[in-house]
């Protein structure tokens, strides 16, 4: 009798000391989040950022990590190799240098330039024309960024020759250095001036109007997580992306 007790007793111990987990069968416990990097242009830092709180609202398995920049920057790091999920960039051309590399690439959203000043426009800036003036220090993008490119074509159909102090690699250098007084005046997109408030003055010229850049957003084909992916770019082609957007000043997709 003594020995069967003592079987029985050393037989509770060892179900007491099984893992705990392999009692447990509920779904999702085993459940991984999947963390999503998105190289996106500078100028959809604001927009995205929230786009990003709503898509993770809705995804709570999916965390989103975004890396802004020049749209030129974030291709060169996916052609090297970089570990992107998806793309987004302020105009096609750049999006075109990565080919195949890229899904099926859709325009999400437009937008056009206009010039800001410091607040109050202090030396008086009614457009293009003015920033040829010798007495006021222009800042705006490099050419080989989308809004420089942008300008440089605004510049060519208004017929006037902007002679800057800095070429910056992304449209939030131009922002900064007119908010810093570095500068009089800078040519950035709408969205950007009407995100910085009024720590700037936003004036418009005719020949904006005429030059359009439109972005497009794809998913990288090396991805390892494409269908958190794809879930993403679908949220900024639907409803709920196209709305934000266009609630912080970009224009519909065309």
């Amino acid at each position: 009798m003594r020995s069967r007790s003592l079987a029985a007793l050393a037989l509770l111990v060892a179900v007491a000391l099984l893992p705990v987990g392999c009692s447990s069968s509920a779904p999702g416990s085993n459940t991984e989040k999947v963390t999503l990097t998105v190289n996106a242009a500078a100028s959809l830092k604001k927009s995205f950022t929230a786009l990003a709180e709503q898509f993770s609202a809705d995804n709570p398995d999916i965390e989103v990590e975004f890396n802004f920049d020049g749209s030129q920057a974030l291709v060169t790091q996916i052609d090297q190799g970089a570990n992107v999920d998806v793309l987004a960039t302020a105009d096609e051309k750049n999006m075109r240098k990565l080919g195949d590399k890229i899904t099926d690439p859709r325009i999400f959203a437009t937008n056009v330039l206009t010039i800001v000043t410091q607040p109050g426009n202090p030396e008086n800036i009614q457009g293009l024309a003015d920033l040829t003036n010798s007495d006021v220090t222009t800042v705006i993008c490099a050419v080989d960024v989308p809004c420089g490119s942008a300008t440089a074509e605004v510049e060519k159909d208004a017929g006037v020759d902007i002679k800057p102090v800095s070429e910056e690699t992304a449209v939030t250098g131009v922002l900064t250095k007119v908010q810093t007084k570095q500068a009089d005046a800078g040519l950035v997109y709408v969205t950007d001036a009407a995100g910085a408030g009024d720590t700037v003055t936003s004036v418009s010229d005719p020949a904006f109007a005429a030059v359009v850049n439109k972005y497009p957003i794809g998913v990288v084909a090396a991805t390892k997580n494409k269908e958190a992916a794809q879930q993403f770019v679908d949220m900024v082609l639907g409803t709920k992306g196209s709305s934000l957007l266009e609630s912080q000043g970009f224009g519909p997709a065309t």
